[in-house]
C-alpha cells in the first residue's frame, strides 16, 4: 500500500495540479469576497456572513470540481497509450490500487481546505471584520473534507471506467444540481454532494446536533465504503474500458 501510494505521489510531480488546487479556491474566495464586500448593508453577521458567501461558490461548485479533476488527473497516465493493461498486470492488489488513489486525491483536498481557511482568514482581515474568528469554521472544512472524500471515492470509480477526461468532471457538475434539490427536500444525509452543502455550512451555520454528526459521519462512511467496494469488485472483475 505504501509503495502503492508512493507511485502515486510521483506521477503527480512536475504535473500542472497544484496550479489548479491554488487557483480555484482563491477565484471562488474573491467572488464570495467580493459579493459579501457590496452587500455589506444586508449582511450583517460579519465573519458567518462572509463565509456564507464564500463558501456558497466554494463548496456548492469550485470544490465538487476540483475534486473531480483531481480525480480524472490521478487516472489519466493509466488511460494513457493503454497503460491500464500494465498496471492490472503489476504484483500489485487491485485493492492497494484503488485506495492508494483515494488517499492521495484526500491529502490534495486537505491541503486545499487548510488553504481556503487560510483565505478566509486573510480575507476578512482586509475587509475590515473585527470581531473574534469563528471557531466553527474549522469544523466546516473538516466535515466538508470528510463528505469530499465520499465524492472523491465516486469520482475515481467514474474517472477509472471512464477514459474521457471531461466527461466525469460534467457528471460532477450535474451532481452538484442534483444534490442542492436534495438538500432543500431535507434529504441531504442520503447523497455525497448534499453531505457536502450539510458539511461545509454552505447554506446554513446552525450546529448539527449529536445525533446529526453521528449521521453524517455514518453516511459518510457508507457512502465511502460502497463507492469503493463497487469500484474494486469492477475492476477486479471487468477489464478497464480502454477506447
Amino acid at each position: 500500500m505504501k509503495k502503492s501510494i508512493s507511485a502515486e505521489w510521483l506521477k503527480l510531480r512536475h504535473s500542472r495540479i497544484g496550479l489548479i488546487l491554488i487557483v480555484m479556491p482563491i477565484l471562488s474566495l474573491l467572488i464570495g469576497s467580493a459579493n459579501y464586500y457590496f452587500n455589506q448593508g444586508a449582511l450583517q453577521h460579519g465573519w458567518y456572513s462572509l463565509w456564507v458567501q464564500i463558501s456558497l461558490f466554494y463548496g456548492e461548485f469550485f470544490l465538487p470540481l476540483l475534486i473531480a479533476i483531481c480525480c480524472a488527473y490521478v487516472c489519466r497516465l493509466e488511460h494513457l497509450n493503454r497503460n491500464w493493461n500494465v498496471v492490472m498486470t503489476a504484483p500489485v492488489s487491485v485493492a492497494s490500487l484503488f485506495l492508494a488513489k483515494l488517499a492521495v486525491v484526500s491529502v490534495l483536498i486537505f491541503i486545499v481546505q487548510v488553504f481556503f481557511i487560510i483565505l478566509y482568514f486573510v480575507a476578512g482581515q482586509l475587509l475590515g471584520l473585527s470581531s473574534t474568528f469563528p471557531i466553527e469554521a474549522f469544523g466546516w472544512s473538516l466535515r466538508g473534507w470528510i463528505a469530499s472524500i465520499s465524492i472523491a471515492a465516486m469520482q475515481l470509480g467514474l474517472s477509472i471506467r471512464i477514459r474521457s477526461f471531461a466527461a466525469p468532471i460534467g457528471i460532477s457538475l450535474s451532481a452538484v444540481f442534483l444534490g442542492l434539490g436534495m438538500y432543500v427536500t431535507n434529504m441531504g444525509m442520503f447523497f455525497p454532494y448534499s453531505l457536502l452543502t450539510i458539511g461545509i455550512g454552505a447554506l446554513s451555520q446552525e450546529s448539527l446536533t449529536g445525533v446529526e454528526n453521528s449521521l453524517f459521519l455514518i453516511m459518510n462512511l457508507i457512502f465511502i465504503s460502497a463507492f469503493s467496494s463497487f469500484a474494486i469488485y469492477r475492476l477486479q472483475k471487468n477489464d478497464v474500458i480502454q477506447t
